[in-house]
């Protein structure tokens, strides 16, 4: 199992040459299961780039792409790359994209709202692929998705809006995906559902977007800080973390020094590796 990052940004996209290494790119990353459909988690503005990459292979095998898709909430950078996924033009490709279920409305209605004009020139109706919604909650307890070999488990976490957060497992490995995570007032106390999901993981791919200042200043915005995503990875037995959601107005030497720090931290001993995401980055975990 491989996970390679197409989009490592939180909240909107950023282009200059001071993100040059991490990139600009709103969360995307593709899971990859030898002999399976693409797993994507999430469809921020990096799965424009995804999308192309999966339709050149899908062209070159002369088969239409199948893929599933993960949502974990849908806020604007977590969902800006759905109309700008190239295989939806083209007839016979399908995606199905499992999501967190919306007191307005339908899952597939909320977003269908945001795919129309005036916002956007089309419809979602007017892809040519087949696009399906799943609908999961979550909220009193675990849900399981059963993607052949590839099983998902599903958790309601703190953030603002209903909010997923993804455990997958395949070849005796698994991955959990917390790209926003609302931390604790104390930074120390963790949420039941996150250690369930994150517990002896492989790979945690975690919020980290604030500084501990910045947390100071805006303690109710959703997200974790680095030391906090580092609190969540030692208190879980996860082996590798991730940090990721990156704030826009933090640059490449930015994100350096908050990892130099994330390592200093007392708490790196009980993680074997800490890494901010970067695209185009593949962390291959293989088989167990």
């Amino acid at each position: 199992m491989r996970a390679t990052f197409y989009g490592v940004r939180g909240s909107c996209p950023c282009s200059s040459d001071a993100y040059r290494r991490y990139g600009g790119n709103t969360s995307s990353v593709l899971v990859s299961v030898e002999g399976e459909p693409p797993l994507l988690l999430d469809l921020g503005t990096g799965a424009r780039e995804l999308g192309s990459v999966l339709g050149r292979a899908a062209r070159d095998a002369g088969v239409p792409l199948e893929a599933n898709a993960l949502l974990t909430h849908l806020h604007y950078d977590h969902i800006l790359g759905l109309p700008f996924f190239l295989p939806l033009q083209d007839p016979g490709s399908r995606l199905d994209v499992y999501g967190p279920s919306q007191d307005t409305g339908r899952l597939s209605d909320v977003l269908a709202a945001a795919v129309k004009p005036p916002f956007f020139p089309i419809q979602m109706g007017e892809f040519r692929g087949d696009l399906r919604f799943h609908e999961l909650d979550a909220r009193s307890g675990p849900e399981v998705v059963e993607l052949g070999p590839v099983t998902v488990r599903a958790r309601a976490i703190p953030h603002k809006g209903h909010t997923l957060g993804f455990r997958v497992e395949a070849d005796g490995r698994a991955i959990v995906y917390l790209p926003d995570h609302q931390a604790p007032a104390d930074r120390r106390s963790v949420d039941e559902g996150v250690l369930e999901l994150c517990e002896g993981a492989d790979l945690l791919v975690h919020d980290a977007q604030f500084t501990d200042d910045e947390f100071v200043a805006m303690p109710d915005w959703g997200h974790s800080t680095v030391a906090y995503a580092l609190h969540v990875a030692g208190s879980a037995g996860v082996r590798r973390l991730v940090l990721f959601h990156h704030d826009p107005s933090h640059t490449d030497r930015q994100l350096d020094r908050m990892v130099a720090h994330a390592r200093r931290l007392a708490g790196a001993a009980r993680v074997a590796e800490v890494s901010a995401a970067a695209e185009r980055a593949t962390i291959d975990l293989g088989r167990a």
